[in-house]
């Protein structure tokens, strides 16, 4: 049966609308303030002229006929209230990195059309700069923060906007409405990726029974299920990111508890572990080896009594074995799920270490849905199947790309009648059914014919204990075409030499897909939610930065 959003928290918070919802610092949010927030959100959206102008059934998958409200915030509760609030007005919320210059802004709020957007004052500047080539841009609900900026010409104060509202918007969401997160800008122009709601709450938010895969039939499960809530989760990295708010919502789909750090501005190991301690989170995320190896130097400094948690999840970015290693023997009794996934196919497959079995990564357990098709999309792979072929979502797949419908048609084949989510990544079945990651085709280096995954050799550097982050790309060469460079982050305090590098990677890699330079960097450039800027990386491997 297909929910809508709306429907599922709407079960929820009338379910168990005295556990805590959201809780950041000094904020603390019931399940029934949450609907409260998120009923006077929609209303005050629904009273300044947005929602959905055309139904699904008449577009066409790249298509949308919903006023679309961007999220210019940090994480904080009014981000998660504002997406939910969106929904019920049947509004469509989407995401903005904030770490965009006004330039890079303009481009994404004019891509998605936006009609609205709710901000923190820190950004108010660089707003500002945009909204004149923005005239379709008209509703500007701006947060106060610790920034004390003014109140952007035009906006209204956010606050006042929610005590002000009527209430609940006189509107009836649908599965069909959507949810739309934007994704790529690492590695090109940001795009729009289209789900339904129905088809997004299974695929990642919450959607199916953890045990078996199988999705809630209706809302008297959901409900049920929500009576056996009270997991408190803190996911880490910003909401702007599809990983961050996919473990929030997912947490108030099953009636958990949503806990922030008191610093959402930047990723602050000695707040996460403060605030598992205060408030007794059983689950935190963590984006790879970027927020992994601040933790491990964090960890040692203070005793903390971090007895309530239970397991760690990566998404977003690889955890490197060594990492993981540390990181169990620091925290007795802690799990470690890498989860794998991607804006354009959902959550995909997983893998769980412990300590007392061997670490290792790359190789995932696949979940409801995934496969891998052959590279010519033309069929199936079955598990031990030589060929190196494209891992794929199907099912529970996106509608398309928002004013896209060639890129759509590219990432969304048909196969033998069956549409097939295939964003980019190379992977293989093992003979015994288990997902073979390679990694993501458009930062795969073709160096004298032969393709070099750039993910591969970033995890065999990993492993020297000197490496404190790593980011491979190419760059070309006229003997190669391409060839690997590697840029190195070393740990305070220590070094190793290229040969000693070269050592350690060729332990596990052909000699072929060994990087030709390795370059010593100050700081690896990664977004806030750890992804890596292979833009920058190869400026510095072509030394024009």
């Amino acid at each position: 049966m297909d929910m809508s959003l709306t429907g599922v928290v709407r079960t929820v918070a009338t379910t168990v609308p005295d556990h805590e919802a959201i809780v950041q610092g000094d904020t603390r949010r019931t399940y029934a303030e949450l609907l409260d927030r998120v009923d006077r959100i929609g209303g005050a959206l629904h009273a300044r002229g947005l929602g959905l102008h055309t139904e699904r059934s008449q577009l066409a998958d790249w298509e949308s006929g919903q006023d679309h409200l961007a999220l210019y915030l940090h994480n904080c509760p009014a981000y998660l209230e504002c997406m939910l609030g969106a929904y019920a007005a049947r509004v469509a919320p989407f995401n903005v990195n904030y770490r965009y210059v006004a330039d890079e802004l303009r481009h994404l709020l004019a891509d998605a059309g936006a009609r609205g957007i709710v901000f923190h004052s820190v950004f108010a500047a660089t707003l500002a700069e945009v909204l004149g080539d923005l005239p379709d841009l008209t509703v500007l609900l701006q947060v106060p923060d610790s920034s004390g900026a003014a109140l952007l010409p035009g906006a209204e104060w956010f606050d006042d906007a929610v005590a002000a509202s009527p209430g609940r918007p006189p509107v009836d969401p649908s599965p069909d409405d959507l949810y739309i997160l934007y994704t790529g800008g690492t590695t090109g122009l940001p795009k729009g990726v289209l789900w339904r709601q129905g088809d997004i709450y299974p695929a990642a938010l919450g959607g199916r029974r953890i045990s078996t895969g199988e999705e809630y039939a209706d809302l008297d499960a959901i409900a049920e299920n929500a009576r056996r809530g009270g997991l408190r989760v803190l996911p880490s990295a910003p909401f702007m990111h599809g990983a961050a708010h996919w473990m929030a919502l997912t947490a108030l789909h099953n009636g958990n508890t949503v806990v922030l750090p008191s610093d959402a501005t930047a990723f602050d190991p000695a707040d996460l572990l403060d605030t598992v301690e205060r408030e007794h989170v059983g689950i935190a995320l963590l984006v790879g080896d970027s927020f992994g190896r601040p933790i491990l130097d964090e960890l040692p400094r203070r005793a903390r009594d971090l007895s309530s948690l239970t397991l760690l999840i990566s998404g977003g970015a690889a955890l490197s074995a060594p990492v993981k290693s540390a990181l169990l023997q620091q925290l007795p009794g802690v799990a470690i799920m890498d989860g794998l996934g991607s804006s354009e196919a959902g959550q995909q497959a997983t893998h769980l270490s412990r300590g007392d079995r061997p670490v290792s990564s790359g190789t995932f357990t696949p979940g409801t849905g995934m496969t891998i098709v052959s590279a010519d999309l033309t069929r199936l792979l079955a598990p031990g199947d030589d060929e190196l072929g494209w891992l794929a979502q199907r099912g529970r797949v996106p509608l398309g790309y928002l004013g896209d419908a060639e890129k759509t048609a590219r990432t969304f084949p048909t196969i033998d009648g069956e549409r097939f989510s295939v964003p980019g990544d190379r992977a293989r079945f093992s003979a015994e059914g288990l997902l073979e990651l390679h990694g993501r085709d458009s930062v795969t280096i073709n160096s004298g014919g032969e393709k070099i995954f750039a993910e591969e050799v970033e995890a065999a550097l990993a492993d020297h204990p000197a490496v404190y982050d790593v980011i491979v790309t190419g760059r070309p060469s006229p003997r190669w075409g391409q060839e690997v460079v590697a840029l190195v982050q070393f740990r305070a305090g220590s070094s190793a030499t290229i040969e000693e590098l070269l050592d350690t990677c060729g332990r596990r890699l052909a000699r072929y897909k060994l990087p030709k330079d390795i370059i010593p960097v100050d700081r690896v450039v990664r977004s806030p939610a750890g992804k890596a800027d292979y833009r920058w990386a190869t400026r510095i491997a072509a030394g024009d930065l």
